[in-house]
């Protein structure tokens, strides 16, 4: 994880009072939300190491893991063209962009039983920076996201599990089935 300064360790103060004032998820993206637009809209900056992307897959560096793993702070990083798989989350998110743009292409979440089937596109959209989204709640989790345009694009995602330890979903959109993976954490590579 990072050296957290003075706005970032504001931030993770104010999550941690929402995230303990309620167990509504709703609440709880909602407020992290507009926190996550106040950050956004301040002169915080991300250490250049935590925007630097990989030429291999999108990557998740942490910010912060609260003690217990009951929510995690990341810092996200498609490099041009890069897309992620359709997945899952399995506990609330929210996601703001830093840089660049992101195109993201949401799915209706697949009720037990229905495994088999292809998922439901029902909606897209492209967030660019300082836009801030709820990206998933536990019943409305699944998508996929892409980097748009010409430069990478970097997120600031606070979730409300581990989100690098926790197993979670990977579908595929034609036939509906389902792997399941663990993301894991990157670590930034050293300037070169």
């Amino acid at each position: 994880m990072v050296t957290v300064d003075g706005a970032l360790q504001a931030f993770i103060d104010d999550v941690e009072s929402v995230v303990g004032s309620t167990e509504d998820e709703h609440e709880i993206t909602k407020r992290v939300a507009e926190l996550l637009s106040a950050l956004l809209g301040s002169d915080y900056r991300l250490p250049d190491e935590l925007t630097r992307p990989s030429d291999e897959h999108h990557v998740n560096y942490p910010l912060y893991i609260a003690p217990g793993s009951g929510w995690s702070l990341a810092a996200v990083v498609w490099n041009v063209g890069q897309r992620t798989p359709v997945h899952g989350h399995e506990t609330w998110g929210v996601a703001g962009i830093y840089s660049g743009a992101e195109r993201e292409f949401r799915y209706a979440k697949p009720m037990a039983g229905e495994s088999g089937r292809p998922l439901t596109r029902v909606g897209e959209n492209v967030w660019e920076p300082g836009q801030v989204t709820v990206c998933c709640t536990t019943d409305d989790d699944v998508h996929s996201v892409a980097a748009v345009g010409d430069v990478p694009t970097v997120g600031i995602h606070v979730y409300g599990a581990d989100i690098g330890a926790i197993d979670r979903r990977s579908y595929d959109p034609e036939t509906g089935a389902v792997r399941w993976f663990v993301s894991g954490w990157n670590t930034p590579a050293a300037a070169g």
